[in-house]
């Protein structure tokens, strides 16, 4: 709440406050400020005092103000979609991209001290480990440190990693030699070195909806043609894809066939073989990030596996489960794309640092990484339980089956309104909007199942939800 104590007016404080959460982006460009009387009656001031603190903000240029609708967060950065001529059909209307960055940024930037049920990463004290530092170690202390440190190393990555990677893939029924293996910095850097070697601004790009925040936000700011497609249970809406296939020949489909985000949902293998005859087909590439292969079912099911890497590029990596600082990830892809995917690899980053890939390959070939992934699957089984609980305890219903990491629930009420309250409160929320191509407000919201055990969180929610 504001400080009627304050040195600083009322007016200031809430102008301050506001002017902070745009500039960080946990509120983001378009988004629609509180009412003048809502935000009075939630900050318990007068509506002269909200009038003034969004006056301060105009002026700042920080908002808008939209004739009999509000204000509204000014677009700063307008997306960059290129116009192809063509008129998309009705779920692919021309819609602002999202804007993920209020996601990022709390992960550097703490909201509070608390658990945040928005962010998508395993509490810290998670993945706390001694064998890691103790891998390193080992690395840095050998004579050939000053050998490779001088050098700039091996253009594909690390000989070591891509190895211990060529076996674990093949654990997963995906078969990749190591010279079909790409390192990066991080899955994040894989799929963009995938899109900017395959793709052309303007070209489409079919990306599951629901979906991941970043992935819509980094294929917009490339200037791609996002084809939303419905996520169901058991893959993506076949339907949907075929007629953007014949419609606008798009040229990849992006994917997350394991434990997708937010849903939860894995991909059945009917599902997989209609998705690789649509490809064969229609003659477009699929990149499946497999970024929860660690907490995943030893028998799921992955397009990779199935097609051989022959339409099929795979991408993973390490920041979840491991060491998020570290930004070590990969893609396997067919021999045919190797070279390309090098080059923009090497135009990006030359290459990737080897200290941290030997220390990683050491912690694979050791079994290190397998016994620490199964310490966090137990912990994540046993968090999911008291998490479902509470939250339907709170009212809450969940639209998927609870699984994997995230929980996908309808709250009942408009999440982008009760994010902001939250925020008030100490808690970042990541409502539904997020997840869709267009910010269109709903009632669903993503949880970590990892940082919403907390019994105080959910009372607090509960709270809110009933006012609004």
């Amino acid at each position: 709440m504001l400080l009627k104590g304050s040195t600083e007016s009322l007016t200031g404080q809430l102008s301050s406050r506001f002017a902070e959460r745009i500039r960080t982006r946990l509120l983001a460009p378009g988004a629609r400020l509180p009412s003048v009387r809502q935000c009075a009656q939630e900050q318990q001031v007068s509506p002269s005092t909200v009038v003034a603190a969004y006056d301060q903000l105009l002026a700042q240029g920080l908002v808008e103000a939209r004739k009999n609708r509000g204000f509204f967060v000014r677009e700063l950065a307008p997306a960059r979609v290129a116009d192809t001529g063509r008129r998309p059909p009705a779920a692919a209307e021309a819609r602002r991209p999202i804007d993920a960055t209020a996601l990022i940024r709390g992960m550097f930037h703490k909201v509070s001290d608390k658990p945040q049920p928005g962010m998508g990463v395993f509490p810290p004290e998670w993945l706390e480990s001694t064998f890691m530092p103790a891998a390193v170690r080992k690395v840095t202390s050998s004579r050939a440190l000053q050998e490779f440190s001088l050098q700039y190393g091996e253009p594909l990555g690390d000989g070591g990693l891509r190895r211990a990677l060529s076996k674990r893939l093949a654990a997963l029924s995906v078969h990749a030699a190591p010279e079909h293996i790409i390192t990066t910095v991080g899955a994040t850097h894989a799929l963009d070195i995938v899109s900017r070697t395959l793709l052309r601004p303007g070209d489409p790009v079919m990306v599951e909806e629901p979906g991941w925040a970043v992935e819509f936000a980094r294929l917009a700011a490339l200037g791609m043609r996002i084809l939303p497609v419905p996520r169901h249970a058991d893959g993506p809406d076949l339907e949907v894809m075929a007629r953007y296939c014949e419609q606008h020949q798009p040229k990849l489909f992006v994917s997350v066939s394991v434990f997708h985000n937010p849903t939860g949902y894995c991909l059945s293998p009917g599902s997989a073989h209609r998705v690789l005859q649509l490809a064969n087909r229609h003659n477009f590439h699929i990149v499946e990030d497999d970024t929860y292969s660690h907490i995943a079912p030893e028998h799921a099911t992955r397009m990779c596996a199935l097609d051989g890497l022959q339409r099929t590029i795979h991408v993973g990596g390490f920041a979840k489960i491991l060491a998020p600082n570290w930004r070590v990830g990969f893609l396997a892809a067919h021999p045919s794309l190797i070279e390309p995917l090098l080059d923009t690899k090497l135009l990006q980053t030359l290459t990737t640092p080897a200290l941290l890939e030997k220390a990683l390959a050491l912690c694979i070939e050791q079994g290190q990484l397998r016994r620490h992934a199964e310490r966090i699957k137990t912990w994540l089984a046993a968090a999911r339980s008291r998490s479902v609980k509470l939250a339907l305890n709170a009212g809450c219903r969940f639209a998927a089956e609870p699984a994997g990491l995230f929980g996908w629930v309808d709250t009942g009420v408009d999440t982008d309104a009760l994010a902001q309250r939250m925020l008030d409160e100490g808690y970042l929320l990541a409502p539904g909007s997020l997840f869709h191509a267009g910010r269109t407000p709903g009632t669903l919201m993503r949880i970590n199942f990892a940082t919403t055990q907390d019994a105080v969180f959910w009372k607090k929610y509960g709270e809110l939800v009933r006012r609004m």
